[in-house]
């Protein structure tokens, strides 16, 4: 026997989940609620495939430094003639 959440009764519960959480519901407080939460929720209705268009990633030009070292500086020395 558990009490149940709707009416408090001492009663044979069974637990039921709405909206994530779980109660424990008498059948005699189960039917009406039932019948109100009937209809309620998203409709079943005639889904469609939707495609997206793939995505593109860019890849870098040049490796980055890692956080924490210094930056790496390319550079050329030109030599005067």
């Amino acid at each position: 026997m558990i009490l149940c959440d709707l009416c408090g009764g001492q009663k044979e519960c069974s637990q039921r989940q709405i909206d994530g959480r779980v109660f424990d519901i008498c059948a005699d407080c189960w039917r009406p609620l039932e019948e109100k939460l009937k209809g309620k929720g998203r409709p079943t209705g005639k889904r469609e495939m939707v495609f997206l268009p793939p995505t593109i990633v860019a890849e870098p030009d040049e490796p980055r430094t890692h956080p924490g070292l210094p930056p790496k500086i390319i550079g050329q020395i030109a030599r005067a003639n």
